[in-house]
């Protein structure tokens, strides 16, 4: 057994025993991986503060590959203080905890990382959640191994007069591959391009018309359902909501 450093973000947190609890850490060298926090449980633990989802920081432990890791101390970066304090930032962050745990057991990918931190930093700066929350979804379609086809035509491969988006047919579908599937808004064509393609750490303000922001939704859940064979109790919450 070796002593590991990395930074890593709590993605959930178990009771194990009568004072201890697993965590499931997203880290920057290893992806998701379980850790034994020893008397997390008790008060005067000093664990107690940093074993709960949300809580980003540097992680010393003694690491078993592929087994349980025991955490030795935490050196917390950010606890995502306004996120808690609004119930339609903690209800998207969850959601997105969720959805990264569920990706890993697909593909356990470092990378996934930077992704789920710059999307909390962004949401803990006020930036639309429902919007990075967006970005991020159409981003782990790489990862889940079902990307849509958004740079061509998702039949005929052409990339010349797209009119629509389609999550039955793949992607884009241009003018001549149209037969009767829902038109949407020329702008939600473009922006769901750009989403695959931003870099969430860059973006310092967002200004979406919410029919856009409505019918990408649409075509998520609908992807989502339809090919990633993912089913999340805190998607249906984000619904019964209606956020």
């Amino acid at each position: 057994m070796k002593i590991e450093e990395f930074k890593g973000i709590v993605l959930s947190a178990t009771d194990y025993s009568e004072a201890s609890k697993i965590l499931n850490v997203l880290t920057d060298k290893f992806g998701v991986i379980g850790i034994m926090a020893k008397g997390a449980k008790k008060v005067k633990s000093k664990f107690s503060s940093v074993s709960n989802p949300l809580i980003y920081g540097t992680f010393n432990v003694y690491y078993k590959d592929n087994k349980l890791s025991t955490l030795i101390s935490v050196d917390v970066i950010d606890i995502f203080e306004n996120i808690h304090k609004d119930l339609t930032k903690i209800t998207y962050s969850n959601y997105l905890l969720d959805l990264f745990i569920q990706t890993s057991r697909q593909d356990n990918n470092c990378e996934l990382f930077g992704l789920l931190r710059d999307a909390l930093v962004k949401i803990n700066k006020n930036i639309n959640s429902k919007v990075i929350t967006q970005i991020v979804e159409i981003k782990l379609l790489d990862y889940l191994g079902v990307s849509p086809k958004i740079d061509s035509c998702s039949l005929c491969g052409s990339s010349d007069n797209i009119v629509t988006l389609s999550s039955y047919s793949g992607g884009y579908i241009c003018k001549n591959c149209f037969s009767d599937e829902k038109i949407v808004n020329s702008k939600t064509i473009k922006i769901i391009r750009q989403y695959y393609y931003v870099d969430i750490s860059k973006i310092s303000d967002i200004d979406i018309d919410k029919n856009v922001i409505f019918e990408i939704d649409d075509f998520l859940d609908d992807y989502y359902d339809r090919y990633t064979g993912l089913y999340l109790k805190s998607r249906g919450f984000l619904k019964k909501l209606n956020l």
